[in-house]
């Protein structure tokens, strides 16, 4: 069977089959035979053609990889682990969004810890100006998964309180171009920041503030799912949030 998805990936990244075969050394004739019949190339050539297209290899090739192989990519993208979200070092958050070229994410209820971080507010919008594509989800204040998010973890009414005190917050940012601020009402499973292809992700425990639970550093890597599928996670609730007017 063709592979569109090899097809799809060509047309949106504005390249040719000759320019592809150019790129990663082979013949144009080998790349229409990976589209119209669907061979499968060897794994240096997957590699290098997801590479240069900017996607998934796993995307590509969905069957390629052995569950050992995407076990053992999946490892290779956990770059740190840390016991609480307070452990993280606090230049580590400044690096992750230091090093984007491309896109900022922030999913959370709250994170009122980074809002209240005037320096990294100001990074924020230095990045969106820079050309960044930055996004904030914020938890809804008034809607039933944070008051029950707040019942949790003992807090009440205060953490709609936090969500819209992070709104005041990051207040300066309204306006610019490449900055955008949306309201959802996930019931959260983790809090999700992430910079081009690293993330830290800080897993939610009943009955525990964020603070106090554990943190992932991933980085995403060829043929890995873990950075991948919270980077999913994230825009799936992006489509279904809601945007707050400047």
């Amino acid at each position: 069977m063709a592979n569109e998805r090899l097809r799809a990936a060509l047309l949106q990244k504005g390249v040719s089959v000759a320019d592809l075969a150019e790129a990663i050394e082979v013949d144009p004739k080998t790349v229409e035979r990976w589209i119209t019949k669907g061979r499968e190339p060897y794994r240096k050539h997957r590699f290098a053609t997801a590479s240069y297209l900017g996607v998934d290899e796993t995307y590509l090739w969905p069957q390629a990889l052995s569950r050992e192989q995407v076990v053992a990519a999946s490892e290779s993208e956990v770059l740190a682990i840390y016991p609480h979200r307070w452990a993280v070092p606090r230049d580590a958050w400044g690096r992750l969004f230091s090093g984007a070229s491309e896109e900022i994410g922030v999913l959370v209820y709250s994170g009122l810890f980074l809002a209240d971080d005037a320096a990294m507010v100001r990074q924020l919008g230095d990045k969106a100006r820079a050309g960044v594509r930055v996004r904030i989800l914020l938890g809804d204040p008034d809607c039933a998964e944070v008051a029950q998010r707040g019942a949790d973890e003992g807090v009440g009414d205060g953490l709609a309180a936090q969500i819209r005190t992070a709104l005041v917050l990051y207040r300066p940012l309204y306006g610019l171009s490449n900055f955008e601020l949306r309201l959802h009402r996930t019931i959260l499973y983790n809090s999700i920041y992430r910079a081009d292809g690293d993330f830290l992700v800080n897993m939610h425990v009943y009955g525990n503030r964020a603070a106090n639970a554990p943190v992932l550093h991933l980085r995403r890597v060829a043929g890995g799912e873990m950075a991948t599928t919270y980077g999913e996670s994230f825009e799936r609730v992006w489509d279904g949030a809601v945007p707050v007017e400047s």
